[in-house]
């Protein structure tokens, strides 16, 4: 298992020190109003917009190294290709719209275009979808794995790296913390990859020493199993992180370009991942838990102190999207919810009901880590039966031209969410060994159910 030398615990635990500084004293200047506290004040520089959009998109980095090891450079076809087209489509389509509209979330746009039941519908799905505790559960599991503490002090420690700072900055300090990560992630995986690369040898080295189809694009995998993949990807259009950053935006071009720089930098870090993962299978080809393939990798070529720098690494980018998504998850349950349904007219109590979100949004988070000891299946259960719900809307929220009814919209997201959740419990506990219903995910039936019942919206609207 892992053992750290003195300078690696000095590594990481500088590390978190740094990482509660920064979140700290960028705290400083942040103000009460609803715009600052929640939005920076919609003042944020490209290049800061660049850092944090890059920093919350990885937050299951753990993951990643199960699947690179399990499938190889499929892991980079499904979860990276696809994300950089629907991003790519976001920036060129939504990005310049959802900051000229200058709101502050999801819910406040479909609210506006599909009326106030759509709003709170909605408000309640992107709260299920950025509770953060698959990345709760991670940061705990490492603490755990790390330090050989238990694991409910583990939860507290996590919660305290991630939230704290929040509670006084807002924003601002979740933008300044993730910047700080963005340096910290990079670093740590350049020097795994420089190191195996030294001392291993490059492509030759890992094609002699994994399986043949690790190094195929499809892994082997049915065209059913990349499309469904590719669906997923589509979440990228209602990321509640990348509204939420080009409402933030100083300008709409900002927001347009920041979108696109941060592809290539993604492009970058999954080169990274996906070749550090590879290195992992190649020096270590038969893991009983291959969740475990960065850190054991780690263990086996790194010295003490550069081991305790790519640990950093892995906190750091597991850390930039839990406090991301903390933050999202109370501004949801404050801006889309208490502020709504109170009908509060004074919009400098946001901050107060902010802080409670955080608060909630903690404990629930903590319950679910703690009773659902599986990311995998955190994230497979709520992306495939609440995604459908929220796709459509939101496109069609930025472009009348495909807008239907308030009835017929409040209606399919219910639908979607219905017949995602009912084909879910058809496939797992009634009828999971008929081929034909175990090989349909949840997720297609969802977004199909929501497509079928937009386009007779649609013709409805035009008869």
């Amino acid at each position: 298992m892992i053992s750290f030398s003195p300078i690696d615990i000095i590594v990481i635990l500088l590390f978190f020190a740094v990482l509660l500084s920064v979140g700290f004293y960028s705290s400083r200047k942040t103000k009460s109003s609803s715009e600052d506290y929640l939005l920076s004040g919609r003042n944020l520089s490209l290049f800061l917009f660049v850092l944090t959009t890059v920093s919350t998109w990885y937050g299951g980095i753990i993951g990643v190294g199960e699947f690179t090891y399990r499938y190889g450079l499929l892991s980079w076809f499904t979860q990276g290709l696809p994300y950089y087209f629907f991003a790519f489509l976001f920036a060129i389509f939504f990005a310049k719209k959802i900051r000229s509209a200058s709101l502050f979330t999801i819910p406040d746009k479909i609210e506006i275009e599909h009326g106030k039941t759509a709003g709170i519908i909605s408000s309640i799905i992107v709260f299920i979808l950025v509770i953060p505790a698959p990345y709760l559960l991670m940061t705990a599991n490492l603490l755990v794995l790390s330090f050989d503490i238990d694991f409910i002090p583990a939860l507290i420690i996590s919660l305290f790296l991630s939230i704290s700072y929040l509670i006084k900055g807002g924003f601002r300090s979740n933008v300044y913390a993730d910047a700080f990560q963005f340096f910290v992630m990079f670093g740590g995986f350049i020097i795994i990859f420089v190191v195996s690369l030294i001392n291993f040898g490059g492509l030759e080295f890992i094609t002699s020493n994994i399986p043949e189809t690790h190094l195929s694009v499809t892994g082997g995998a049915s065209p059913g199993f990349i499309i469904v993949w590719f669906l997923i990807a589509m979440w990228t259009f209602a990321d509640p992180g990348f509204h939420q950053r080009s409402f933030a935006a100083k300008s709409g071009s900002i927001a347009v370009k920041g979108i696109l720089i941060s592809i290539g930098f993604w492009l970058v870090f999954d080169f990274l991942t996906t070749a550090t993962g590879l290195y992992a299978k190649a020096l270590l080809p038969d893991l009983d838990q291959p969740i475990w393939a960065f850190p054991l990798l780690a263990e086996k070529v790194l010295a003490p102190g550069l081991k305790g720098v790519f640990y950093a690494a892995l906190f750091a980018t597991i850390l930039s999207t839990l406090n991301s998504f903390f933050f999202l998850s109370a501004t949801t349950i404050s801006r889309d919810l208490v502020y709504k349904i109170k009908r509060e007219k004074n919009e400098l109590n946001l901050k107060k009901y902010t802080v409670l979100g955080l608060f909630i949004s903690g404990i629930l988070s903590s319950l679910i880590a703690y009773f659902i000891p599986s990311v995998i299946e955190i994230w497979y259960t709520i992306g495939s039966l609440f995604i459908p719900g929220i796709i459509m809307p939101v496109i069609s929220a930025y472009y009348p031209q495909i807008q239907v009814s308030k009835k017929i919209i409040v209606f399919e997201m219910i639908m979607a969410v219905i017949g995602s959740t009912i084909w879910f419990f058809l496939r797992t506990e009634i009828v999971a060994n008929i081929y034909f219903i175990n090989e349909i995910e949840p997720m297609i039936v969802g977004l199909v159910l929501s497509m079928i019942i937009h386009a007779i919206g649609l013709i409805i609207k035009k008869n």
